[in-house]
């Protein structure tokens, strides 16, 4: 199972980049990940592990320089205190993996005025026609 590597197994399979923020909890600079205006229709799966954790259909457009969704895909995306945060950290729940935050309350027009705000780097894209 992913969940079960170690820290050396993780170092030999993720980018320098992905480890520091999969693994040690980092964040991506503001405006610069690969998924920030990405639009097309498909699946965002977690990069350490290839889980299926959002979906286009939840994905909006915040302006605060990260991708930023409403909801996950069921049971994917767990929740835990940061106190480093305002929000809560999300993390996927097949491999552990630091996604980005979670925040609630501020305003946006979705249907639950949350704002998952995720590291592009966290994540790899599946189109709806099988393109990455």
């Amino acid at each position: 199972m992913s969940h079960q590597k170690t820290e050396q197994e993780w170092q030999a399979v993720l980018s320098p980049e992905q480890f520091r923020v999969l693994r040690t909890k980092g964040t991506e600079a503001a405006f610069q990940g690969e998924y920030t205006d990405k639009t097309d229709e498909g699946i965002y799966c977690c990069a350490g592990c290839q889980t299926p954790v959002y979906k286009s259909t939840t994905k909006f457009h915040s302006g605060c320089g990260w991708p930023s969704f409403f909801d996950a895909i069921p049971g994917a995306v767990g929740r835990q205190p940061d106190p480093r945060s305002s929000g809560q950290e999300i993390i996927c729940n097949a491999c552990g993996g630091h996604l980005g935050h979670v925040f609630k309350g501020e305003g946006f027009p979705n249907p639950i005025d949350e704002r998952h705000c995720v590291n592009s780097i966290s994540l790899k894209f599946q189109g709806g026609d099988g393109q990455q």
